[in-house]
C-alpha cells in the first residue's frame, strides 16, 4: 500500500463572507520528505491555504489531509504534526525568550522537562541561548526571524510550513537560514515553503506549485516546469541593426530588441542554423552568441501575467551576463 502524503488536498474551495472566491477547487499533494515550493503573487491564495492547513481558517468544501488524517475531524493530531513559521511576529510580550519556546511546547502536551531540553538546544542552534531571558521585543529583526523558526521546531513536526521566512533579514542570514532548511530537509522534514524571493525557491525547492487568482496553474518538479514553461534562449548580438526581420525569421519565432541589433528566440538547432544563414543573406555579422538559461523568475512570470510589472528585458551588456 503507497504512503500517504505529507499533504493531500483535494477541490479546496473558499468563500471570505463577501462572498470572494479566495481558492478555487486547489487540488494537489507534497510528498514525505519533500521541499514543496508553493509561490504566487501577493493576494493568489498561499496564506488561505496555509491558514486552512493550520486550522485557522474553515473551507467551504473539499478535503486536506495531512499524512492522512483530516485536518477537521482530526485537528490536534494534524496541528501536532506541523510546524508553523508565519510571516509576522506574534510572541507574547510577556514571556521571556526562553519561555516563548517551553510555553508553546506545553501547547503541545510536551512536558516541561522536557520543553525545557529542547528549548535549550534550538536556542544554542539559532545562536539565541545567551539571549534567553530578554524580552523578544529587544532582539534584532533577524534574531525574532530565528526564534519563529526555533518556535515552530520545539514539537518536532513532521512538517514545517514557512511563510516568507527570510523577509527583512540581510543577506548573510538568508544564506544560514537556506543552510539550515536544507539540512532540517536531508534529516527527512517535509519543508512547504512560500516566499516572493524566487531565487530562495529556486535554490531550495525540488518541486514547485504556483498558484494565481485561487487557482493551481502549474505543478511539477523544478526543472520540468522551467523547461516546459520558458525553455532556454538564444541571444545574438548582431555587428549593425537589421532593420525588419525577414519573413523566414518571423515565422521562426525570431524577435529583434529595440536597437535592432540583438535578435531573441528560443533554443532550437534548425531555427538556429536558418537565422544564421538569413543573417549571411542579409551581410550582417554576429557580435556574439549566448544561450540564456531560463529562471524560475521567468517561469514564475509567465505564469502569472505579470510582465507588466516587470521593464522590457535589457541587452547583454546591460544585464552583464550576454543574453536579454
Amino acid at each position: 500500500m503507497p504512503e500517504e502524503p505529507a499533504i493531500s488536498i483535494h477541490q479546496l474551495t473558499k468563500y471570505y463572507r463577501n462572498r470572494f472566491l479566495a481558492l478555487k477547487d486547489i487540488s494537489f499533494d507534497v510528498r514525505e520528505g519533500e521541499f514543496f515550493g508553493f509561490l504566487g503573487p501577493n493576494g493568489a491564495g498561499k496564506t488561505t491555504t496555509i491558514n486552512i492547513l493550520t486550522g485557522l481558517a474553515n473551507f467551504n468544501r473539499g478535503s486536506v489531509k495531512v499524512f492522512g488524517r483530516d485536518v477537521v475531524s482530526d485537528y490536534r493530531e494534524t496541528r501536532r504534526m506541523i510546524g508553523l513559521v508565519p510571516q509576522e511576529f506574534n510572541f507574547d510580550p510577556y514571556l521571556s525568550i526562553e519561555q516563548i519556546l517551553v510555553y508553546e511546547g506545553g501547547y503541545f502536551g510536551i512536558l516541561k522537562k522536557t520543553c525545557r531540553e529542547r528549548a535549550k538546544a534550538l536556542l544554542e542552534e539559532f545562536g539565541l541561548y545567551e539571549k534567553r531571558d530578554q524580552d523578544y521585543r529587544r532582539l534584532s529583526g533577524g534574531m525574532k526571524r530565528r526564534l519563529l523558526i526555533a518556535r515552530a521546531l520545539i514539537h518536532d513536526p513532521k512538517i514545517l510550513i514557512l511563510d516568507e521566512p527570510t523577509a527583512g533579514v540581510d543577506l548573510e542570514l538568508r544564506h544560514r537560514l537556506w543552510h539550515s532548511f536544507r539540512e532540517m530537509n536531508e534529516r527527512g522534514r517535509t519543508i512547504f515553503l512560500t516566499t516572493h524571493y524566487i531565487e530562495e525557491a529556486e535554490k531550495l525547492c525540488t518541486r514547485i506549485g504556483v498558484i494565481h487568482k485561487g487557482e493551481i496553474v502549474a505543478l511539477n518538479q523544478k526543472d520540468d516546469l522551467i523547461r516546459e514553461v520558458s525553455g532556454d534562449w538564444v541571444v545574438i548580438k548582431l555587428s549593425d541593426a537589421i532593420g525588419e526581420l525577414t519573413p523566414e525569421m518571423a515565422r521562426m519565432g525570431v524577435t529583434a530588441a529595440r536597437d535592432g541589433r540583438t535578435l531573441k528566440f528560443k533554443e532550437d538547432s534548425r531555427v538556429l542554423s536558418e537565422t544564421l544563414k538569413e543573417i549571411h543573406r542579409l551581410g550582417l555579422s554576429v557580435d556574439r552568441l549566448d544561450v540564456r538559461k531560463a529562471s524560475l523568475e521567468d517561469t514564475f512570470i509567465k505564469l502569472t501575467g505579470l510582465k507588466e510589472f516587470f521593464e522590457e528585458e535589457p541587452s547583454g551588456e546591460e544585464k552583464g551576463n550576454g543574453a536579454i
